[in-house]
């Protein structure tokens, strides 16, 4: 037996965030509102990718047009590198667009080191391009 829809979530460590299916039940929309760091980053996807997991999805719209990655390049780094690694929750062949407000570069060095490490994550300015994405593959 399926769990519901969305799983609501609110304020964990100054982030608020809500988890839901899209429409076409094809993809886990995963909306974040608030600074982005290390820690708070991999706790969100652990449940994002549990509850995905739990729906049999394996496609993530990660919305952070209200959200900015406050982090370091060497714990952007660490956390591509060593912390998703390390993360058995993590599933590390999920197809994941970012949707990122236009004038915002702060996540852009994350999606190079995840994709060097072979993760497939891209980043879109326009969030119907990051849906057209999801929806062709």
């Amino acid at each position: 037996m399926q769990s519901e829809k969305r799983l609501l979530l609110d304020e964990e460590g100054g982030v608020t965030y809500n988890i839901s299916i899209s429409e076409n039940s094809t993809y886990i929309i995963l909306e974040i509102t608030g600074d982005i760091t290390r820690q708070n980053a991999m706790q969100k996807n652990v449940k994002v990718h549990k509850f995905g997991r739990e729906h049999g999805i394996k496609k993530y719209l990660v919305d952070l047009t209200n959200s900015r990655n406050k982090d370091t390049i060497i714990n952007n780094y660490q956390f591509a590198y060593k912390d998703i690694q390390n993360t058995p929750d993590f599933d590390k062949t999920a197809i994941v667009a970012f949707v990122v407000a236009p004038e915002d570069n702060s996540h852009d060095f994350i999606e190079t080191v995840a994709r060097n490490n072979g993760l497939n994550i891209t980043i879109f300015r326009d969030k119907g391009k990051a849906i057209e994405f999801l929806n062709s593959k």
